[in-house]
């Protein structure tokens, strides 16, 4: 029996930014991977990891450090951008596990920064938007932010709300509950 049957990983990421337009020569890198891993037969959370990644064509700025809390000095210390594909690869099997992220931006941000630094994505095609599922499954007009779909459920933000592995298990929280709302697709879409 596949141990992974019925696991989900659940990415969020946190990029360098800027309060404005990035300095000349800079591009938005991914500098932290949050993932937990649900088991959707189960309803539940089962892991937590984060992976800090080192930019390489950009720096973290106060704005980025204001926004997630985190400092160039600790996203030093992360794997260089391959690195952490491979590792998301080979532990985590983020090829042959779907996956989910709240909104297409994580999705997004991978695709733009595996071809500009001729890196192989590591994620397969089985995705799921979560925020467009909720909204869908909870009937509303428009897309809630991650912290208010939390709200409208009734469960709290746990951790620091713009860290990647927080809000990942948040993001986790929500695939949990609508999954025990019947709302959860059986195949994840692209």
């Amino acid at each position: 029996m596949d141990s992974d049957l019925g696991l989900l990983n659940v990415i969020d990421v946190e990029a360098t930014c800027w309060d404005g337009e990035p300095p000349q020569g800079s591009a938005s890198e991914i500098i932290e991977i949050g993932l937990t891993v649900v088991d959707l037969v189960a309803g539940e959370r089962v892991a937590r990891h984060r992976v800090l990644v080192r930019p390489a064509r950009s720096a973290v700025s106060p704005f980025c450090t204001q926004l997630t809390g985190l400092t160039q000095a600790e996203v030093d210390s992360g794997l260089d951008f391959a690195d952490a594909c491979k590792l998301l690869a080979v532990e985590h099997r983020a090829g042959s596990r779907p996956w989910a992220s709240w909104g297409d931006y994580d999705r997004h941000q991978f695709n733009r920064q595996c071809r500009a630094t001729d890196t192989t994505y590591p994620f397969g095609s089985r995705h799921t938007n979560v925020k467009t599922l909720f909204t869908q499954a909870h009937r509303l007009t428009k897309r809630p932010g991650m912290a208010e779909a939390l709200r409208l459920v009734g469960l709290p933000l746990e951790g620091r709300h713009h860290r990647g592995e927080d809000d990942a298990w948040n993001v986790a929280a929500l695939v949990v509950d609508l999954t025990r709302r019947g709302a959860w697709p059986t195949t994840p879409a692209f």
